[in-house]
């Protein structure tokens, strides 16, 4: 009888420790934390990212393909690759002799036709006062009406045809259309180029204070980006550093490369002064989708999971022993995991190998 009631009360106190240890608050007698490092629990600031591969591009308008509208030889060429240039400088210059020749004869003709017309003007208002005097005919007078409108529209002929050779001289010297830097050379002084059906380009200019970087975000992640926030990247030259700047948009249409669907987001960042960015650098971005601040947090190694519920190890006070405390997570970045409940604020729990069961680790 005393067997079967000790045997009785061993059964119903292990019944009872199985329960307590399903419930996370009692401590396993059996586990040991003897090579497990204690962290705290603290409060800092998280958020959760996409990561992206990509490369530094010029904004729209910040490479400027340079060229001529007309055909000619190239006299003289100012600037080489390399070289900083400011709006509006010279940049090189065709052989004009032909077009300086076509303007001087336009001038010529139109100081022609201006001495005709002054003279029909002097003739019709001689005929119309002869005519108020009944001397001449009418016809007479009609056809001294005549000769000057005919002369006024070949005076307004001549200045057209000089605009137009002035326009023409003026093309033969090419100028830049914005400040930046001379990225390509693409003729030499005494080459000649034609403007037939396009007009030919003589050197590229590029604006290193208007880059962007393309982002190249897998279409699982995509739906996540939005306009307005914040990113950052890494280039490999500057390894150790990394550059701020913000997404300003989302292309509509998929980069498809090596058969992955990406989508191009594009961040802006403002030109740093220190370093030197250039175009198809690579990039590593960072988007940021979702910030905590001040949020309570842990380890992410700290966290242990059994199916879809998450616990951490906690060292019982005054024992080497250990105890499962439930918990439930909320964001992570890289190395932690926010902790909306379960925890708080300074207390212990356990990263690494901890013995919880006679030959096991939890």
């Amino acid at each position: 009888m005393k067997r079967i009631v000790g045997l009785s009360v061993a059964i119903g106190v292990l019944a009872m420790a199985g329960v307590a240890l399903a419930r996370g608050g009692m401590t396993r007698p059996d586990a040991t934390a003897e090579s497990a490092t204690t962290v705290r629990v603290i409060r800092r600031d998280l958020g959760s990212q996409v990561k992206a591969t990509g490369v530094i591009k010029p904004r729209v308008g910040a490479e400027v393909r340079v060229g001529s509208r007309i055909s000619g030889v190239v006299r003289r060429l100012y600037v080489q690759i390399g070289d900083s240039v400011a709006k509006g400088q010279l940049l090189a210059e065709l052989d004009d002799r032909d077009l300086v020749a076509r303007r001087d004869e336009a001038e010529a003709t139109l100081r022609q036709l201006e001495t005709s017309l002054g003279y029909a003007r002097t003739n019709l208002r001689r005929m119309r006062e002869l005519s108020n005097a009944r001397v001449i005919a009418p016809a007479d007078l009609d056809v001294a009406e005549r000769t000057a409108s005919v002369a006024e529209q070949q005076v307004d002929g001549a200045r057209a045809s000089l605009s137009f050779q002035s326009a023409q001289l003026a093309y033969t010297r090419i100028v830049a259309p914005i400040a930046g830097v001379v990225a390509s050379v693409s003729t030499q002084e005494g080459e000649t180029v034609a403007a037939s059906f396009a007009a030919p380009t003589f050197l590229t200019l590029l604006d290193p204070s208007r880059l962007e970087v393309w982002a190249y975000v897998d279409e699982t992640d995509i739906g996540r980006i939005r306009a307005g926030q914040r990113a950052q990247f890494t280039v490999d030259t500057y390894g150790d550093h990394e550059f701020d700047g913000r997404v300003t948009a989302v292309h509509p249409t998929a980069e498809i490369r090596d058969n992955v669907v990406d989508y191009v987001a594009v961040v802006e960042f403002k030109p740093p002064r220190d370093r030197t960015l250039r175009p198809e650098m690579t990039t590593t971005v960072r988007i940021a989708l979702e910030t905590r601040e001040h949020a309570l947090a842990v380890p992410i190694r700290a966290v242990r999971w059994q199916g879809a519920r998450a616990y951490v190890l906690s060292r019982r006070t005054g024992a080497d022993t250990v105890e499962r405390r439930w918990v439930t997570t909320g964001i992570k970045d890289e190395s932690y995991y926010e902790i909306l409940s379960g925890l708080a604020e300074g207390d212990e729990v356990l990263i690494g190998d901890v013995n919880v069961e006679s030959g096991g680790t939890a």
